[in-house]
C-alpha cells in the first residue's frame, strides 16, 4: 500500500502501521508519520494516487500547529527532514514536506470532532432524530446550515468502515469525566480558532476532528491537524445552506466515482487524469488560501 522507499531497512526504524493515508514508524524513541499521496473514497483507497497531496497535509497540519500552539501542546518534534535521525538521512528527498517526527502518545480512543454546521453524518443524525450526538437541535435547520453555537460531536475510530459516532457520557465511561471534559472544551477551543482564521481567508470550517493523547501525562494534540482529509472546508463565496457545498477536498474524486459501475468494494477504479488534476489543483488552493503562502514554497518544493 506504500508509495514509500521501504524506511524500515534503515537501523533503528520499524513500520509499526499503514492506514488509508498514512505510514506510521518508530524512530529509537519517536515516531515518524508520512503521509502518501494515495487516496480514498468510500472507505476504499484508491489505485490512482493525487501528487502531492501527501505534503498539503503535512504542510498545513504544521501551519495550524503553530498558529494554535498557545491552544494546546502538540507532539510535533520537527517537519524538517534535515534535522531528522542520521538513519533517515538516505530518504530526505522522499521524506521531504510530507513527513513530521513526533514524541510518541498514549492516543486517547476517542475522534473530537466539532461541528460549526450541519453536514454529512450530523446531517443524517438530525433527519433522523432532530439532534446529533445526542444534543439536542431547534427544528428546520437545513442541511448546511450553521448551527447556533459550535457542538462536540465524538466519534468511535472504526478499524473498517465509518467512525460510529457516539455521546458525551459514553465518551466519559472511555476516559473519565476530568479527561473527557478537558477534550471536549479544547476542541471546541480549536475549533473556533481555526474558524476565526478561515473566516479571514474567505473559507468555512464546516467541522473537523483532533486526536488526542498523553504525552508523559500531558494531554497532546497528535496526527493531522486541520486539513481537508480531516475536514470540511467550504468556500464562502458559494456558501448557501439548503444543499450539499462545493468542498475544498475529493468532492471530485467522489462525484466521478457515484456516476460510475462500482460496488464500493475494493479495488477502486483508476481515476482519469482530468480528475486527478483538478483533484490536487484543490488540496493545493486549500493550503495556499488558509495559509497565504504559496504552495512551491512548502519544504523546497519545487
Amino acid at each position: 500500500m506504500s508509495d514509500l522507499p521501504a524506511l524500515e531497512h534503515a537501523e533503528g526504524v520499524h513500520r509499526i502501521g499503514s492506514g488509508k493515508i498514512r505510514e506510521l514508524y518508530t524512530v529509537g524513541d519517536d515516531l515518524l508519520l508520512v503521509a502518501t499521496d494515495r487516496i480514498s473514497a468510500f472507505d476504499v483507497v484508491l489505485p490512482t494516487t493525487i501528487p502531492g497531496k501527501g505534503k498539503v497535509l503535512t504542510g498545513l497540519t504544521a501551519f495550524w500547529l503553530d498558529l494554535l500552539g498557545g491552544i494546546v501542546a502538540d507532539h510535533r518534534i520537527t517537519t524538517d527532514v534535515d534535522a531528522f535521525p542520521a538513519a533517515l538521512a538516505p530518504y530526505r528527498d522522499a521524506l521531504r514536506g510530507r513527513a513530521m517526527l513526533c514524541r510518541r502518545a498514549d492516543v486517547l480512543p476517542v475522534e473530537c470532532v466539532a461541528r460549526g454546521y450541519l453536514a454529512g453524518s450530523g446531517w443524517q443524525d438530525y433527519q433522523a432524530t432532530g439532534a446529533v450526538c445526542g444534543i439536542a437541535l431547534p427544528a428546520g435547520l437545513r442541511e448546511s446550515e450553521q448551527l447556533p453555537h459550535p457542538i462536540f460531536t465524538p466519534a468511535l475510530k472504526a478499524t473498517s468502515g465509518h467512525d460510529e459516532n457516539i455521546g458525551f457520557d459514553r465518551v466519559v465511561e472511555l476516559i473519565g469525566g476530568e479527561l473527557a471534559e478537558q477534550v471536549r472544551d479544547l476542541t471546541l477551543r480549536l475549533y473556533k480558532a481555526a474558524n476565526d482564521h478561515a473566516a479571514k481567508r474567505g473559507i468555512l470550517l464546516a467541522d473537523t476532528k483532533f486526536e488526542f493523547g498523553l504525552v508523559a501525562g500531558q494531554l497532546t494534540l497528535i496526527d493531522e491537524v486541520l486539513t481537508p482529509d480531516s475536514s470540511r472546508f467550504w468556500p464562502v463565496d458559494d456558501y448557501e445552506p439548503g444543499r450539499p457545498q462545493v468542498s475544498f477536498d475529493k468532492q471530485y474524486v467522489r462525484d466521478w466515482l457515484s456516476e460510475q459501475e462500482w460496488d464500493r468494494m475494493p479495488p477502486g477504479p483508476p481515476l482519469p487524469p482530468p480528475i486527478v488534476e483538478r483533484t490536487r489543483q484543490r488540496y493545493v488552493c486549500a493550503y495556499e488560501q488558509l495559509t497565504g503562502r504559496p504552495f512551491s514554497g512548502w519544504a523546497g518544493i519545487t
